[in-house]
């Protein structure tokens, strides 16, 4: 049998498959409410038979957006909204899960097709918080630090919001901690020069994101699997790496997280990332092995072969893909026929699942 369509137990829940679409910006809410846009590109995703379905970064605050554009979870308007798009998920056989997020000095930016850079609030932008006072690129907003409230109350919104995604419905958590955004700046030396109990030394860096874990796990069901992104290295030396990675992946999984989902890079303008297919398996695989804890290998991941692999050798539990389920929202459907699976098509399409349908 592929190793891509066996089902991933994690805690009390199955996936049915272990294609899960990775979180993705869509820059097409107002007021951090979904719209038909979100029902339609996610409803799509879940009607193209991945197995688990994310959610864009969503913000625990208004100030935790990367743009205005972005979802949020801070009120029950807004969780209400997501319970319609949960409802269809789950219509369609897929899992739903929601990415919970801050942006921290990486906030108040535009849409990418709109520009870069920090938005002055006359455009409808607003002064990001941090770690400590240190803007993200040259002409970017000087973040302001957080002091010892801002952060309790980072950790509360984090809770708040993780409530609204149970009150609508969604299955699955994920805490982003990767991408150079606020839970990334607090483990980074590059972004965090704090000399409290939040910053210096790995243990006062990783405090915050072992502190939201621990406040999550504490309000969520048994049952319910709590997932954190990490960018495994900054790829900048002196930063954010693989080593530190692996010793944070053994306290998070003491803690109560049940897959570490890995990627890299996003802190620092100007990293060298060497991009190429896979490029970001061999952290999944470390991960994975030195923590005993099941991973999600994520980038540059297109081709089902490619993904079985990855599964066989063993250097993930979940492979999450992204701008190739924008291009292809059908992949995973194409993906079994290709592997020799049998998966279930919508009944309304059961008529294409006839015969091969060749790979792209």
């Amino acid at each position: 049998m592929s190793k891509l369509f066996q089902p991933l137990t994690l805690r009390g829940l199955t996936l049915p498959n272990r294609i899960a679409v990775s979180p993705m910006c869509q820059y097409q809410a107002q007021d951090g409410l979904v719209n038909d846009w979100h029902l339609v590109h996610l409803g799509g995703l879940a009607q193209g038979g991945a197995g688990l379905v994310m959610t864009e970064a969503t913000a625990v605050l208004p100030e935790g957006r990367i743009s205005p554009d972005d979802l949020g979870l801070w009120n029950m308007a807004q969780a209400e909204g997501l319970a319609r798009i949960v409802h269809f998920i789950k219509s369609q056989g897929a899992v739903a899960g929601i990415q919970l997020a801050h942006a921290g000095r990486k906030a108040s930016n535009p849409a990418p097709w709109k520009g870069s850079g920090s938005l002055p609030p006359a455009a409808g932008g607003w002064t990001p918080v941090a770690p400590s006072p240190l803007p993200f690129d040259t002409g970017w907003t000087t973040p302001m630090a957080l002091d010892e409230a801002g952060i309790l109350a980072v950790i509360e919104a984090f809770m708040d919001a993780a409530r609204k995604a149970l009150a609508a419905g969604f299955q699955v958590i994920e805490v982003h901690a990767a991408h150079g955004y606020l839970l990334h700046q607090f483990l980074s030396p590059l972004s965090n020069q704090r000399q409290d109990t939040y910053g210096g030394s790995f243990e006062n860096r990783t405090r915050l994101i072992r502190e939201v874990v621990v406040a999550l796990r504490n309000i969520l069901p048994e049952e319910m699997p709590l997932f954190v992104r990490l960018s495994a290295t900054d790829w900048v030396e002196g930063g954010w790496d693989l080593d530190q990675s692996v010793a944070l992946s053994l306290d998070l999984k003491t803690l109560g997280v049940d897959l570490v989902d890995c990627s890299s890079g996003g802190l620092m303008p100007g990293a060298k990332v060497p991009l190429g297919p896979g490029y970001q398996v061999s952290f999944a695989a470390r991960i994975r092995a030195e923590a005993d804890l099941p991973t999600g290998a994520v980038g540059l991941i297109t081709d089902p072969e490619q993904a079985e692999q990855i599964l066989a050798l063993g250097s993930a539990d979940l492979v999450l893909l992204g701008r190739e389920l924008l291009r292809d929202p059908r992949w995973p459907l194409r993906a079994a026929q290709m592997l020799g699976a049998t998966v279930p098509w919508p009944a309304s399409y059961a008529r294409a699942a006839q015969g091969t349908v060749p790979m792209r």
